[in-house]
């Protein structure tokens, strides 16, 4: 008893707090990024480097194709997409030989695998990439 005559009883020590919420909060969030992150292989786009980086001599006329949002132009003379690969066969030298690709004024990514597939489509498959 204390001196006002409450008895509080025994002593009580504070609950310790429980970890389990925390720990499946934890784990439904390692569970949703492991569903939701994507496992596998990305498509893969084959780009030439130019003889891997060494030097080479450039043979034949040359074939610059610019990809713009609205355009294709050949040597920097608008192409029509459908004519392009007749129009680059036409340049290309006996032996074959690359093509080099420039994405010109904010041209988006699928533009140019579209042009990269259309070409890939049409025998030219030693195209180089370039900023």
């Amino acid at each position: 008893m204390t001196e006002d005559g409450f008895d509080l009883g025994p002593r009580r020590h504070p609950r310790r707090m429980s970890l389990t919420p925390m720990i499946d909060v934890v784990f439904l969030l390692l569970i949703f990024f492991m569903l939701s992150s994507r496992f596998g292989m990305d498509a893969v786009l084959p780009i030439a480097g130019g003889a891997e980086g060494a030097a080479s001599e450039w043979q034949g006329p040359p074939r610059l194709v610019d990809v713009a949002p609205d355009s294709i132009s050949l040597n920097g003379v608008p192409t029509d997409p459908d004519e392009l690969v007749a129009a680059l066969k036409a340049l290309m030298p006996e032996d074959g030989g690359a093509v080099v690709l420039r994405a010109r004024d904010d041209a988006d990514l699928q533009q140019m695998v579209d042009v990269m597939d259309r070409l890939s489509a049409g025998g030219l498959s030693n195209l180089i990439l370039i900023e």
